[in-house]
């Protein structure tokens, strides 16, 4: 075990400059180095150091190692390095993977993956999900591999894609925009008003619509900040929350508000003020706690009703704000930066569909261009 400074080089940008590093012996003999990350000084890094020391005293033996139990070191081990949403995720995969549980790592056959396999397939989900589940089984053992030296690169190696050629894909629901207007029309109270039209025109996440606090609307600019992300703890209708970045860096963006939006955010903004205790750090959907994944569904789908429309998610409404910009005119860049998507391959992945129109009106236009020639 050891504490060092590092090169100046090798500091980050932040400037984080001090790491400890331990010798973990491993299945083979032999010894694996593991590195932390950067403190920014020395006292930190020893503190960090003590409690990797006192937690290593608990570790199991790595010979006798079952799946399961490498599993929960890997959940510990970035706890303290993704996001909330994230260690969601990490918690939601635990079912799918009770047949490896019992099951000691350096012990791992290709016939246990099979069977894996079998399992998975039986159930009613899609594709592109079985594929999730098992990027995230690779990342556990990757980690394994890495940490304790497990030689497994062959079980690694082959775990195979999974593959539907039948597969249909779901359709993407949007609301147009005179659906929109239609259901909107049937919205009476202000503040849910503001909420879809935030959520159609800006084209929020729902974790981040959730976050707006009255902070991050400029009035004046008619601008709103996305910066902040609500993570629900608990099923669509608890209260208890986490407040954290947004998805991406991307994702942190401001964005112009229209008159429409801008006008009833005003009308909202002062019917608050008239709330005992009422300040800008409160949600714009809420008071000093986000509105509940739940009253914002049950709402959207009471209104889809009386406007006698087929139901979205909630998510689809921010499809529908692509769908939007895309029939208006907006390219690909435009498109993906308004969402906060941090690569534009993800915005052409998912919208791709949406500028086949876009094609054809390229084409009328050369048609009608070289026409008389």
């Amino acid at each position: 075990m050891a504490t060092k400074l590092l090169p100046q080089n090798r500091w980050t940008k932040d400037g984080r400059k001090w790491i400890f590093y331990q010798w973990i012996p491993s299945l083979n003999g032999t010894r694996t180095k593991y590195t932390s990350k950067a403190y920014f000084t020395k006292k930190e890094a020893l503190i960090a150091e003590r409690d990797f020391v006192s937690s290593s005293n608990n570790y199991i033996d790595c010979k006798n190692m079952t799946f399961k139990e490498l599993y929960t070191q890997y959940y510990e081990y970035q706890e303290d390095k993704v996001k909330q949403t994230t260690l969601k995720t990490y918690k939601d995969r635990i079912r799918y993977m009770k047949i490896f549980d019992k099951i000691k790592v350096k012990d791992l056959t290709y016939k246990h993956y099979e069977i894996w396999r079998k399992e998975i397939n039986k159930l009613d989900i899609k594709t592109s999900y079985k594929n999730d589940i098992q990027k995230f089984i690779k990342s556990v053992l990757n980690w394994g591999i890495k940490r304790y030296g497990f030689e497994i690169n062959m079980f690694y190696m082959q775990m195979e894609t999974f593959k539907n050629p039948n597969e249909i894909e779901e359709d993407m629901e949007i609301y147009t925009f005179d659906e929109f207007q239609q259901f909107i029309s049937k919205e009476k109270d202000i503040k849910y008003i503001c909420l879809f039209e935030t959520l159609y025109y800006d084209g929020l996440r729902k974790g981040e619509l959730r976050g707006l606090t009255w902070n991050d609307i400029d009035f004046k600019n008619k601008i709103v900040r996305i910066n902040k992300n609500v993570v629900s703890i608990g099923g669509e209708g608890s209260k208890s929350y986490n407040l954290t970045t947004p998805k991406t860096k991307k994702s942190i963006r401001t964005l112009p508000i229209p008159d429409i939006l801008i006008n009833h955010l005003k009308q909202l903004f002062e019917e608050n003020t008239k709330y005992y205790g009422f300040n800008k750090k409160w949600f714009v959907f809420g008071t000093d706690q986000p509105i509940t994944n739940f009253k914002i569904r049950d709402r959207k789908n009471k209104i889809a009703k009386e406007a006698g429309l087929h139901c979205i998610r909630v998510h689809d409404f921010r499809h529908s704000c692509a769908s939007l910009l895309i029939n208006n005119g907006a390219n690909i860049t435009v498109v993906a930066e308004y969402l906060g998507h941090s690569k534009i391959d993800e915005t052409l992945n998912t919208y791709a569909h949406m500028y086949k129109s876009r094609l054809i009106d390229v084409v009328n236009s050369i048609n009608k261009i070289t026409f008389n020639v």
